[in-house]
């Protein structure tokens, strides 16, 4: 099988960091590009155009944030997976809701960075397992319900929290673990979740929803 290969830009403040992942990425990614501050990052992003950006969430002046909302307005095609060494709230919060497809720690292991990389490029949405549940309550909280879409609309409350979960990547047990449902009570909410979004499988569903910004 033929693994794509990604291209991107780290955005991290500290050298030795970014050395690091350079020699531990491995031949399917390509770092096309470093920085180490929001100044130096957008022009950077813009100009090489990557399939990727991994972030940091906290740097020398603005947080990870800051960079995404610009690079968004002139590359909507750029991807941001945030990596940091920080798994506050508030701090995977606002980098999701500013745009990000993704948020894991620094302990994970260049293995699981790449496949998480190729991941967010193919549009999947990637969390560390113990960042996913917050992340999950803070946007079914109100936020699923209150965007007007009218495809979102016709699913049920129940329907909407498998959306979300299947979206983050959990598996079907997990899910109803989660929800205190039975694995086929899960899989019937998951084909009708499809059926009624015209969609074909998981893959789908999460890129649907990170396009509408619910993960």
């Amino acid at each position: 099988m033929n693994v794509p290969l990604r291209r991107i830009v780290i955005v991290d403040d500290h050298e030795i960091f970014r050395a690091g992942l350079r020699a531990g990425l491995g031949p399917t990614i390509r770092i096309v590009g470093e920085a180490g501050t929001v100044e130096a990052a957008v022009p950077l992003i813009r100009e090489h155009d990557p399939d990727v950006v991994l972030l940091d969430v906290h740097l020398p002046d603005g947080g990870g944030h800051a960079v995404i909302g610009p690079v968004h307005a002139d590359r909507p095609g750029v991807r941001f997976l945030a990596l940091s060494v920080s798994d506050a709230p508030e701090d995977v919060l606002a980098t999701i809701r500013a745009g990000a497809r993704g948020y894991v720690t620094k302990t994970i292991s260049p293995t699981e960075l790449v496949d998480a990389i190729h991941r967010v490029a193919d549009g999947d949405a990637v969390f560390s397992p113990w960042l996913a549940g917050f992340v999950l309550d803070a946007f079914t909280t109100g936020s699923t319900t209150a965007t007007n879409d009218p495809e979102l609309d016709q699913l049920t409350a129940r329907e909407q929290e498998v959306l979300l979960l299947i979206a983050r990547g959990y598996t079907y047990k997990e899910i109803a673990g989660r929800l205190h449902l039975s694995i086929k009570t899960v899989e019937t909410h998951v084909s009708s979740v499809l059926r009624k979004l015209q969609l074909t499988n998981r893959n789908e569903l999460t890129r649907w929803a990170a396009q509408r910004r619910i993960i």
